[in-house]
């Protein structure tokens, strides 16, 4: 087992809302600024906050999630996505110690508490000030106090009001032992927008977005102490255990079947470690925009389709004729199709009366009740992804439903709910978000079976 020294910190906040995702992706720009190597990191299934983180650092942001990658990967991850960084950044979720709310897991499992904890990590706790003054010290003593393994090294105030205000915060923080690492002015037009799933990924805004990143640098270089940021990082101690290795996770197929991957504004949502699994398990992976690409890459023999917002570029992606034809026609020789909620719109007949690829017997549209949660599925049919009776957990995150919500062949099930999604011949559709580092075997099969499309034609 190996010994890590990776300065490091986890931005957390007393409750969601707080401005967490601003303070982290500034931060995240400002230290790049300085010219570190920043590994940004956030707590949770989102993948929209890493966008940003990413955008900020120039390399991925990564997911540290307990429920969909196991427990015991949460260092691994780290420390793979925190190679030759000077100092990583992870972003928490909800308030510091709010956990999964599943009835399979005690109270606080994957929360932002428990994570630092794995971490052995510092806490920068980001405080709303907006509608307080004295009462900020006993907030801030309550965290830091309430759990002894986790240890609040320092505050940034958000949204102050003042010079006035600042003042009244750092007097009443003074006397509860931790110290301000910076005090953040209320910036109306830093809010970065908003939709029905929560921000506009940053992929979607492109250069807007690369402006507001900078320019959350610019505040937090201004309004935050980063040499005492830093200088709390480096009290971290080494990290003991190996870097998660994907080459170690799988069985690597030969012959370099051709693996699609949806992405541009359409499909935003991936985890990194997806396309490095299939990697590892031997398929070429390249990239295919639904938006702009009129035909799938030269030699696919599969195709995967993550999560997105298709929703809002329905017309776009109705209009390209030529790649939903192409893709109607992969499915139907019998061409691997992994695809997961946006993706499972994209293949169904129509999406709010856009017709989409026609590859499975459903109709999707949006709906005002937003389906949110981590689930624990259990695979249904044999399929390109698992054999029928895998065990996996997920999430879903969605405004949109589907009918019929399964065919006649369902992908998973999940508690006391009906079956839900499709497989049909070797397409697996389902509104289940997997991470598949935690379900590595899955790349493994996927890519046999695209191997196996790939020799198949051609022979034809």
């Amino acid at each position: 087992m190996s010994s890590h020294r990776i300065p490091r910190i986890v931005v957390a906040a007393p409750s969601s809302n707080a401005g967490k995702t601003s303070i982290t992706t500034g931060l995240v720009a400002a230290l790049t600024n300085r010219g570190l190597v920043v590994s940004p990191h956030k707590v949770g299934p989102d993948y929209i906050d890493p966008g940003y983180h990413g955008l900020a650092a120039g390399r991925p942001g990564r997911n540290l999630d307990m429920w969909l990658a196991g427990e015991d990967r949460v260092t691994p991850l780290f420390l793979h996505g925190a190679r030759g960084a000077d100092v990583a950044v992870v972003e928490g979720v909800m308030g510091l110690f709010d956990g999964a709310a599943h009835a399979s897991v005690e109270p606080g499992y994957g929360s932002t508490a428990q994570v630092a904890a794995h971490l052995q990590a510092p806490v920068v706790l980001v405080v709303d000030a907006a509608s307080q003054a004295r009462s900020v010290a006993a907030l801030v003593h309550g965290f830091a106090t309430f759990d002894p393994t986790v240890r609040i090294g320092g505050v940034v105030l958000n949204r102050v009001g003042s010079d006035r205000h600042e003042a009244i915060l750092r007097e009443a923080l003074g006397a509860a032992g931790v110290p301000v690492l910076g005090a953040v002015r209320r910036i109306e037009a830093l809010q970065t927008p908003s939709r029905h799933l929560g921000l506009v990924p940053a992929a979607e805004r492109s250069a807007e977005a690369v402006r507001t990143v900078r320019a959350l640098g610019a505040v937090v270089e201004a309004s935050v102490d980063l040499d005492a940021v830093l200088r709390l990082a480096r009290t971290a101690p080494d990290l003991a255990g190996d870097a998660w290795d994907p080459v170690a996770e799988v069985t690597a197929v030969p012959g370099r079947p051709v693996v699609a991957v949806a992405g541009g504004p359409a499909f935003t949502f991936g985890y990194a470690e997806t396309a490095e699994l299939l990697t590892a398990a031997g398929a070429e992976v390249v990239t295919v925009d639904p938006l702009r690409d009129s035909a799938l890459p030269e030699g696919t023999a599969a195709l995967v389709v993550g999560g997105g917002f298709p929703e809002v570029h329905a017309s776009a992606l109705s209009a390209n004729v030529g790649l939903r034809t192409a893709i109607a026609d992969l499915a139907a020789r019998g061409g691997p199709i992994a695809a997961e909620c946006a993706g499972l719109l994209y293949l169904s007949r129509e999406l709010d009366g856009e017709p989409m690829c026609g590859v499975l017997p459903t109709t999707t549209a949006m709906h005002p009740r937003l389906t949110l949660g981590y689930r624990s599925a259990v695979a249904l049919t044999d399929s390109v992804l698992a054999p029928a009776g895998t065990r996996v957990r997920g999430h879903e995150f969605h405004r949109t439903t589907a009918s019929p919500a399964a065919g006649a062949t369902p992908a998973w099930q999940w508690n006391a709910d009906g079956p839900e999604g499709f497989v049909s011949g070797s397409v697996h559709a389902s509104y289940l978000h997997l991470h598949w580092a935690g379900s590595p075997a899955m790349a493994s099969r996927f890519v046999t079976a695209a191997a196996r499309q790939e020799v198949l034609g051609a022979h034809r």
